[in-house]
């Protein structure tokens, strides 16, 4: 893999070369490899196979939590998450050591406390960690899901996004289960605050806990940023300040 210089930038294919555009700016690479065929086949690839199955499987229990966030994501993601997310249910699959290399499951991993922890802490966005935005500590009862921030003064305990008059706070209640590939998640109220120097109690709560019978639950965190111009409050989408994260997994 080459990076493209010059003024032109090309996206596309020319002879056995692939140009191509992205997060890291424009690419070019040369077609090659071997044949899927004999990778699906050819003993010589039966680690290659493995690595396949095992990798698919990861990129699988990503997409569940990706799908089952999408709601709170679509204000505090970065654009790298999948991959992050791929290498973190990589590291829960690891954890699994009742079956060979190659059929090692996510959800063997997240039935332990390990891989559990692996998942706690996650920051949906890179670029806005819920512990550089919250200078606040907060009490989550796994139980109810009930979400308490006592004593919140905007101004001092938050970094704000520039421009920001307000700030809302949410709390997600996800179960997942990650060997039937099926979720349920519960969104909480809103609790939507003037950033000022008035101490305010958050106390965010779920109408009821997700139904799914079987799965780990997962909590999550989110700060969404917002400026009032006459009257209306509309959302700061740069990406820069909004927080989403996992707080708590059981």
């Amino acid at each position: 893999m080459a990076r493209q210089g010059g003024l032109l930038k090309v996206v596309g294919k020319l002879d056995d070369l692939s140009f191509y555009k992205s997060a890291d700016g424009y690419l070019v690479r040369s077609k090659g490899g071997v044949s899927a065929d004999r990778i699906n086949s050819d003993p010589t690839f039966q680690r290659t196979r493995e690595n396949n199955a095992e990798f698919g499987m990861s990129a699988a229990a990503g997409k569940l939590l990706r799908t089952a966030l999408r709601n709170l994501m679509m204000t505090a993601s970065d654009n790298r998450v999948t991959s992050r997310l791929t290498r973190l249910m990589t590291d829960v699959k690891n954890l699994d050591a009742a079956n060979d290399r190659g059929e090692r499951h996510v959800h063997e991993g997240f039935d332990l406390p390990e891989g559990k922890a692996v998942l706690k802490g996650f920051n949906f966005n890179s670029r806005a960690i819920l512990s550089g935005i919250l200078f606040k500590s907060y009490a989550l009862n796994t139980t109810t899901g009930a979400l308490d921030i006592l004593g919140v003064i905007p101004r001092m305990d938050l970094v704000s996004a520039p421009g920001a008059t307000h700030v809302t706070f949410k709390a997600g209640w996800s179960k997942l289960d990650f060997q039937m590939g099926e979720f349920e998640t519960v969104i909480s109220n809103s609790v939507n605050l003037p950033i000022n120097n008035t101490a305010s109690d958050i106390n965010l709560t779920h109408a009821a806990a997700p139904a799914l019978a079987t799965g780990v639950h997962v909590f999550t965190l989110q700060i969404e940023f917002y400026q009032e111009v006459n009257g209306n409050q509309y959302s700061l989408k740069n990406g820069g300040y909004n927080a989403l994260a996992v707080i708590d997994v059981v």
